[in-house]
């Protein structure tokens, strides 16, 4: 299918990113696509630099009669979530993604796609290697480790760019231009407990939470999605009496919400009818409260290999409450922007084996103050239980400009083309316009894109239609780039 794709209008667009995606760019991993980058930048004899962070600029001059515009800005992010179905076998560090058309849509075969934000980076390459696309001075930005941590943001330094005006193309509704975005810090919260070691006669059972949809931990945090990690507590809480608890591996992606969490419990034989009858009735509850939201939710209790090691009742209750009491979800909505999340945080992984316990977790605010405020609610609920709490990985929010001149110039154009007006907003994922404004604090910012559904998720799915639109609208705005001061 990957042919069908590479006809799809805009070809330029489509055959860029069908190249990339032939190329593995997971978080951290991002070797080859950075070098996929600077000799894609090197074969068109455009200026091509490779920072300290290994963030790849490629410069290309204005087109003749455009000088005089204002020198601009195009960043996207090369990296992508590597999230799969537990059937599906693919090997990101070496497989490119297989996609395929579906009802209008442009998805992949049991992985993420890394539209987010491969759409992006095929756009800016397409007017590259251009020729006959009117446009100012381009400073094109392809930064690392957006998904996990925001390394390359944070590390660019200042003089690298000159540009006046940067236009991030990391949104994923093509009705809107984002005016800012949430900040965010990782929580981290572990222990360490001491096994005990079980008789031959006890019975070792695997419990499985799975089919959940997951999601963008910002983007779909308020939507009610299941998070797997707090759903298997829940069974632990329900049966906590007759187990012990031997393994848990719950989540991949501090940025993801969970789909799947898998235990492995540790039952005496005489509590196995007690236990499997205590998680049918917590499942059936479960499976009923969100049984519209979530109608693919399976949750199994079935025999296993044997364990001999598991966690003491005592720690086990105290990881149960930790869990429990640790917030999961929204935690404010925005006073300022209607249907804004403010602050949320996202209980991402949960493992647990060998005496070790580690509870990873994503908050999220658009208000310093407020992320503040969830991270320190975690920790105090993480400590009550006996956890050591780190912070790390904080990152600024990018505080919206409603004067912003660009977003005027786009406001104009997007009714003019569209004969609607754009819905100006802000959203609760982590963009990258905020960090870059330390070291460019006088550049003018904005951000949009095409259409994506399901990213950090292998439902992840870009609109055809909405790419096209969002080509439009990207060759109108770098022909009305204003003339420099």
């Amino acid at each position: 299918m990957s042919q069908d794709i590479r006809n799809l209008e805009p070809k330029g667009l489509w055959n860029k990113f069908s190249d990339l995606n032939e190329v593995p760019r997971g978080s951290k991993k991002e070797e080859k696509v950075i070098a996929f980058m600077a000799d894609f930048g090197k074969n068109l004899g455009l200026e091509t630099i490779i920072d300290p962070i290994q963030n790849v600029i490629i410069k290309k001059p204005a087109t003749p009669g455009m000088e005089n515009r204002k020198t601009i800005v195009m960043q996207s992010h090369l990296d992508m979530v590597h999230q799969k179905n537990g059937d599906t076998v693919f090997d990101f560090d070496k497989d490119g993604i297989k996609m395929i058309i579906e009802d209008g849509w442009v998805t992949a075969e049991g992985t993420t796609l890394g539209a987010d934000n491969g759409l992006g980076v095929a756009a800016i390459m397409s007017v590259l290697e251009s020729s006959d696309i009117p446009h100012p001075a381009i400073e094109a930005l392809f930064t690392i480790d957006e998904e996990t941590g925001m390394t390359g943001a944070k590390g660019l330094q200042a003089g690298y760019l000159d540009g006046e005006i940067l236009l991030n193309l990391d949104t994923e509704e093509d009705t809107e231009l984002d005016i800012g975005c949430a900040g965010g810090i990782d929580v981290t919260a572990t222990k360490k407990y001491e096994e005990e070691v079980f008789s031959g006669d006890d019975v070792a059972f695997e419990i499985t939470v799975k089919g959940l949809r997951g999601g963008h931990s910002g983007m779909d945090i308020h939507r009610g999605f299941g998070n797997a990690n707090k759903i298997m507590n829940r069974i632990f809480e329900a049966v906590h009496p007759y187990i012990h608890i031997s393994k848990i591996q719950g989540g991949s992606l501090r940025n993801a919400i969970p789909r799947e969490s898998f235990a492995t419990v540790i039952c005496n034989p005489v509590d196995i009818i007690d236990a499997k009858d205590k998680i049918n009735e917590i499942a059936n509850k479960i499976k009923q409260e969100f049984s519209e939201i979530e109608p693919n939710l399976v949750i199994n209790f079935e025999k296993t290999e044997n364990f001999k090691k598991a966690i003491s009742k005592e720690e086990q209750a105290k990881l149960i409450n930790a869990v429990n009491n640790a917030l999961n979800g929204v935690h404010k909505m925005s006073e300022e922007m209607e249907g804004l999340v403010e602050a949320s945080n996202n209980i991402a992984i949960v493992n647990l084996k060998d005496g070790n316990i580690q509870i990873d977790c994503l908050t999220r605010s658009s208000v310093e103050e407020s992320k503040t405020e969830v991270a320190n609610l975690l920790k105090t609920a993480f400590e009550e239980e006996g956890f050591k709490v780190e912070f790390s990985g904080s990152y600024p929010g990018w505080s919206p400009n409603a004067n912003s001149p660009i977003l005027s110039v786009m406001e104009d154009l997007y009714e003019s083309i569209f004969d609607k007006k754009a819905d100006v907003v802000a959203c609760h994922a982590g963009l990258e316009c905020g960090i870059l404004g330390t070291n460019y604090p006088d550049m003018d910012m904005i951000s949009f894109g095409p259409t994506i559904k399901g990213a950090h998720s292998p439902d992840e799915k870009a609109n055809i239609a909405s790419a096209q639109k969002f080509w439009k609208y990207l060759l109108e705005i770098l022909k009305n780039i204003p003339v420099k001061a």
